[in-house]
């Protein structure tokens, strides 16, 4: 199997995490989900930093987000599929 460009660790997330540096949009991305060690794949549409957040689906303003399987914060801004997802436009629910 080829090198990920993303992580993601449950089939649940919307979400995955990048884990290579130097991710510049247009990018065909290959990830792994670990639980089930199947293969995603996502075009970059951003330039995406390594530990960032990276769109697996379409994002509305208000949707949860999941990561680990778990509810992590919900979207403050949208973001397509393969788009960047960070403090930007991803809020905790907490605050």
């Amino acid at each position: 199997m080829p090198t990920p460009h993303f992580l993601v660790h449950s089939p649940k997330d919307n979400v995955g995490v990048v884990v290579v540096e130097g991710l510049t949009a247009g990018t065909p991305m290959m990830g792994v989900i670990t639980e089930t060690d199947s293969e995603v794949s996502v075009t970059a549409r951003d330039d995406i930093p390594i530990g960032h957040k990276v769109a697996l689906t379409d994002l509305k303003e208000g949707d949860t987000i999941i990561k680990y399987g778990e509810d992590i914060g919900r979207m403050v801004g949208d973001a397509k599929t393969g788009e960047h997802v960070h403090t930007h436009n991803l809020k905790t629910k907490r605050w």
